[in-house]
């Protein structure tokens, strides 16, 4: 069998494509060969348009992100750039040109990310990294796709061989493409990021779970309008959105900075967005917002191929490339520019204040953030948790193995006989430079050296960030007099109300960032303007 079938036919396993149907129109027309049929005739049926170039005799087929190019006479043809063996060679019979119709019917129902993630079930990794973009090609590389199906059955149990759903969202830097398979153990969510040319750009993997958000009733649409935005160039742009009220303007801006790990724009968890949260609340009291996927979500394998990756890169260049942005954007008011950042977000807040040379940031706004070194901060939340399940009578047997896997990785970062120049050999946690590289940063003793407006926010609720993070903020910066300190006696990580002792499980059910919070934030940036 030639490869373009081999290819074709294993695609059925998506349930994407459908058997070959006989073509009444094209098989009265074939030429040659009972196979061959008139190009444009085909591929404008199928809503592609076609350019030939007489001289040369290539003929160049567009559909979306697929492009097909062939030329008379020859037996091949070059899909987004992969060549492809055909059965017969393309023809010019009476100023039209004629090729295999199984393979140009086939390949035009086919998008390339179904083609892709076909072969990268089969464990086919050398045809998959055809479809990749060089921006990525050195860690999607053939030998880590042929083996990702695997990893993937041996941490979730077998995947069945046909996706039960598919959703495909544009945003400004990425067409998402999101494969939804279920497993022996879960559902799988696998991602695949195409760019404008039609290339796998970057992946994303994880566990399918029902989005349960529910909107809070301080959302008022009639109160902003949204915009798509791109933050940033090159191949580490990241889409957001600006989130603006309605009026005049130009209005005051609040930049929202991620916690840890890979997150959307709406920073969303279990039942939780609290960035869209923010961004919607805000923009309804006046207060303009613009958020952005986290670079870690948009390319996770990018950044995992840059063995360098640093809490800069990671937390701080991108708010630059924010402010910049709206310096230039007609309904902001540059000279009101603040930031509020998140748990790592608002760890990073002091480097983010650091890196502001032209000081365009009016001032900054701290949820939920560590004022200590990360290595103590997660140390101190191992405790935290492994207490507050003792005072709910909960088995702490799981979770206390699980907390000193994490002091003990906390140990060995202030360890000082490792730095970024002599890294452990088995660092548990990857990469491993992105721990050592900031292990010695202390937020609170960093902002002590600034004069920028803050306003510190806590809830006293919170299992991840304990109120004392909170207290030595206060210690730290009781010089300064324009620091403002609020904290909420129910509220948790997540910056919502819960009646009960949190640990992390009420995430899952639907929450929203308190309103208190929502106004505490409006109030402060709109008598800072």
């Amino acid at each position: 069998m030639n490869n373009w079938k081999k290819l074709l036919l294993s695609l059925t396993f998506v349930g994407l494509i459908l058997p070959v149907t006989s073509i009444s129109e094209a098989a009265e027309k074939s030429v040659g060969s009972e196979n061959l049929v008139p190009i444009r005739e085909i591929a404008e049926k199928n809503g592609a348009e076609v350019s030939w170039q007489q001289k040369t005799g290539q003929i160049t087929i567009r559909k979306s992100e697929l492009t097909i190019v062939v030329k008379v006479g020859e037996k091949q043809a070059m899909v987004n750039g992969q060549a492809i063996s055909l059965d017969n060679p393309v023809q010019l019979t009476k100023g039209a040109t004629y090729m295999d119709g199984g393979f140009l019917t086939e390949t035009l129902k086919a998008a390339p990310e179904d083609r892709f993630i076909s072969l990268i079930s089969e464990g086919d990794g050398k045809e998959a990294a055809k479809y990749v973009h060089t921006s990525v090609s050195g860690v999607l590389s053939p030998t880590l796709l042929s083996q990702l199906w695997g990893a993937l059955e041996g941490q979730n149990g077998k995947i069945t061989s046909e996706a039960i759903a598919k959703h495909v969202e544009n945003n400004t830097v990425h067409r998402n493409v999101t494969y939804t398979f279920k497993t022996e153990l879960t559902r799988l969510n696998i991602t695949v990021r195409m760019n404008h040319n039609g290339l796998v750009d970057d992946l994303h993997i994880a566990a399918a779970t029902p989005d349960v958000y529910q909107k809070p009733s301080y959302d008022d649409p009639s109160a902003y309008t949204e915009q798509d935005i791109t933050v940033g160039q090159g191949d580490l742009a990241l889409p957001g959105t600006l989130t603006l009220p309605k009026g005049e303007g130009p209005f005051p801006v609040v930049i929202l900075v991620h916690g840890s790990g890979p997150s959307n724009q709406d920073a969303a968890i279990g039942g939780a967005k609290p960035f869209r949260d923010l961004a919607v609340g805000l923009a309804s009291q006046g207060v303009a917002v613009l958020r952005y996927d986290k670079v870690t979500y948009e390319h996770t394998y990018k950044v995992a191929s840059q063995p360098k990756f640093t809490l800069k890169q990671e937390s701080v260049d991108q708010v630059n490339d924010a402010v910049e942005f709206l310096k230039k954007n007609t309904h902001i008011d540059s000279t009101v520019i603040f930031v509020a950042g998140h748990s790592q977000g608002g760890f990073a807040i002091p480097l983010i204040i650091a890196e502001d040379k032209q000081h365009d940031i009016a001032g900054s706004i701290l949820l939920a953030a560590p004022s200590s070194s990360f290595a103590d901060v997660l140390t101190e939340q191992q405790d935290e948790l492994v207490e507050r399940m003792k005072q709910l009578g909960l088995d702490t047997d799981v979770i206390q193995g699980q907390a000193d896997f994490y002091k003990n990785v906390a140990a060995m970062v202030k360890d000082p006989k490792y730095s970024v120049d002599h890294l452990p050999e088995a660092f548990p946690l990857q990469p491993a430079y992105w721990w050592f590289e900031q292990r010695d940063y202390v937020p609170a003793e960093l902002a002590k050296t600034q004069n920028t407006p803050m306003l510190v926010i806590q809830g006293e609720n919170d299992v991840q960030v304990s109120m004392n993070q909170f207290q030595t903020w206060k210690s730290s910066l009781q010089g300064h007099s324009n620091v403002t300190y609020n904290s909420y006696p129910k509220v948790n990580h997540l910056l919502s109300s819960y009646d009960g002792l949190s640990i992390g499980q009420e995430y899952a059910e639907p929450s929203n960032v308190s309103k208190a919070i929502i106004d505490d934030i409006a109030m402060w940036v709109l008598k800072s303007n």
